[in-house]
């Protein structure tokens, strides 16, 4: 166990009591809290005027500009959290893989690992002690963002281990990930090699964020949902849980018992995972974020109604016509009242396009309902 220093927001009481870390303790608090996953972004007009001076994974390490782009949605939406901007590649762009994010294409790397000696090479090169000498800059860039933040919660964030190994093993974006899938089955072994690892960085990545101030963490795949419930369950979830393992060892006061100590916040969340539901569950998060595809209400009845469920607008709404918009919202949050407790939330990221007048428009529907 860990605790927290007592300048953190969860000790000092500015975030202990926020909608969303009621929420995510299973509470139901005064108003349904909202936020965004991909709120910091490409749908503002203020951080693409930013982003036309960084390149992107520069304004990622650049803690000044990383934390105004995580400020910007806070300031104009009224969300009732901040997630730290940065990107899944960042934890190995800081553990020395040679990575750039193309424009059009996503992450490319220059050696991708698809062997037993690529993995022993990057294990050799790239360890988690040399990440944690080199992650500053997200430690900075998370203690400007939450000196601004007063009682808004900051989400940290990053990538789960498959999603990192398949970037790897495919050397850039793919779509069914068959290297990935193919080096999970064809050669075991190295395949935990290289899952252990990416979770290692992972869970150095979480913990520095919750040590300089973040009051909950998501851990999102983008890529498990190309899997099967058994690929998944033995391939894939250990590691994701290993990830994890840094993040449940801190402690702060519970502010109903200051007694007792609670742990902080895990939202874990992967895209196209209707059917890895319970998979994901399993690994004792706090809150299971669900996509656009499965109702909320179905999704708490088949966890058997233990868990906050965070979700789940469908993005193709943001662009409806109010009405239209407006009743999806409602539909939504009528069915997460099933679960616990409920953050609203999107099936997926903000698309670039969306109006962010839309977005200031849901969360006062929520707020307001």
């Amino acid at each position: 166990m860990k605790l927290l220093s007592e300048t953190h927001p969860l000790v000092s009481g500015a975030t202990s009591d926020s909608p969303l870390v009621q929420a995510l303790r299973g509470e139901r608090p005064e108003r349904v809290p909202v936020w965004f996953m991909r709120q910091a972004g490409r749908s503002l007009p203020e951080y693409r005027a930013l982003r036309s001076e960084h390149r992107m994974l520069d304004a990622c390490l650049n803690p000044e500009v990383a934390s105004e782009i995580t400020l910007q949605p806070v300031r104009r939406h009224g969300v009732d959290a901040a997630v730290f901007f940065s990107d899944i590649v960042v934890p190995l762009l800081i553990a020395g893989v040679d990575v750039d994010l193309v424009a059009g294409t996503g992450p490319v790397f220059a050696e991708p690992v698809r062997t037993a000696a690529d993995v022993a090479r990057v294990k050799a090169e790239f360890t988690p002690e040399r990440m944690r000498e080199a992650i500053g800059p997200i430690r900075d860039a998370v203690a400007l963002t939450v000196a601004e933040l007063g009682e808004t919660p900051l989400i940290g964030f990053a990538g789960a281990p498959f999603t990192l190994a398949a970037y790897l093993v495919e050397g850039g974006p793919s779509r069914e990930h068959l290297r990935a899938r193919a080096l999970m089955h064809s050669d075991p072994e190295t395949w935990r090699e290289l899952l252990a690892w990416a979770a290692d960085l992972s869970a150095v990545f979480l913990e520095t964020q919750i040590e300089a101030g973040a009051s909950a963490v998501q851990l999102f795949d983008s890529w498990a949902g190309s899997l099967s419930v058994e690929a998944y369950r033995a391939n894939v979830a250990p590691a994701s849980r290993r990830a994890l393992s840094l993040a449940r060892e801190f402690r702060f006061p519970n502010p109903r018992d200051t007694a007792t100590q609670l742990r902080v916040p895990v939202i874990h969340f992967a895209v196209g995972s209707g059917h890895l539901l319970e998979e994901l569950a399993a690994l004792d998060p706090d809150a299971v974020g669900v996509d656009w595809r499965l109702p909320l209400d179905e999704a708490s009845a088949r966890l058997r109604d233990l868990f906050p469920l965070q979700g789940n607008l469908d993005p193709a709404f943001l662009s409806a016509p109010p009405e239209v918009l407006e009743a999806h919202v409602a539909d939504v949050l009528a069915r997460g009242e099933r679960a616990p407790a409920h953050i609203l939330n999107l099936g997926h990221g903000v698309p670039p396009t969306t109006d962010p007048d839309v977005l200031t428009r849901i969360v006062q529907l929520a707020h307001d309902r």
